[in-house]
């Protein structure tokens, strides 16, 4: 298979990355920050062995970069068979009245728009070849109000719904496309919670999130592995929580229409 990752310099996306270069799959990853993306291929390239390894440095906020990167993916592989949206960031922290707008905007760019922006010049390419696998990063901001990190919330939730959308869009097409809940990573973003502290993010959630277990990278790689292999064919449309959902054994349950979506039967 030909992968294709987005914010894959460090944390889950490069967990990602690591999975799929040691299955022996073709990767290509990007990412905004040269110096962490050169620091992600020393460690890929020590992965890999006879494999096709891309890398640029890419912001998906800007559809021009998004979109020259998948074409000389395109043009590299020959074909990207799998496109794992996995860059985002929390964005700005607070009360909304204390929020810098253009900082709540960047966030929807990152995370909402760059979504779309690669989904919309990888899927012709897929319709193509009537095949694909499209996996989108969600988070605890789709299931559940966040209050004081409301862009976060509010993008990841949009993404859910993109997700189910489009997915309904491309099922002629075998393109199956879902969204993925990870869990609590200690990565960055963590980092970022920790460092605002209880009196901007809020007390509940800062407790939950410093106290709770954080969950293993390699969990939430281990699903997009799954949903980008032909095991899964057919699932489409889904949100699947890494650490919650029983993802392993999805293909033997009856997928009802409210089960696994933005709209979620507990």
């Amino acid at each position: 298979m030909n992968i294709l990752i987005t914010g894959a310099s460090e944390g889950l996306g490069l967990e990602i990355a690591k999975k799929f270069i040691r299955e022996g799959h073709n990767v290509a990853i990007c990412a905004r920050r040269r110096v962490k993306l050169d620091e992600a291929l020393t460690q890929l390239e020590q992965l890999a062995k006879d494999q096709i390894l891309l890398w640029d440095t890419v912001d998906v906020s800007k559809e021009t970069e998004i979109k020259e990167f998948i074409d000389d993916c395109i043009i590299n592989f020959g074909k990207i068979d799998v496109l794992i949206n996995n860059a985002g960031i929390y964005g700005p922290k607070g009360k909304i009245e204390d929020i810098s707008s253009e900082e709540w905007k960047a966030c929807i760019d990152i995370n909402l728009f760059g979504t779309f922006y690669a989904m919309k010049h990888i899927i012709p390419h897929m319709k193509k070849n009537k095949y694909g696998k499209i996996i989108n990063l969600s988070g605890g901001g789709a299931t559940a109000p966040l209050p004081f990190i409301s862009a976060y919330a509010a993008s990841k939730c949009a993404v859910v719904r993109l997700t189910e959308t489009i997915a309904e869009e491309c099922k002629e097409f075998n393109i199956d496309i879902n969204a993925i809940a990870p869990g609590l990573l200690d990565t960055r973003l963590l980092g970022e919670i920790k460092a605002v502290g209880p009196d901007v993010v809020g007390h509940k959630f800062y407790e939950r999130v410093t106290e709770q277990q954080t969950t293993p990278l390699s969990l939430g790689a281990d699903l997009c592995y799954y949903l980008a292999s032909k095991e899964s064919n057919g699932i489409t449309g889904k949100l699947i929580s890494a650490n919650w959902d029983e993802w392993k054994t999805l293909h033997t349950k009856e997928l009802t229409k409210d089960l696994y979506t933005l709209r979620r039967v507990v």
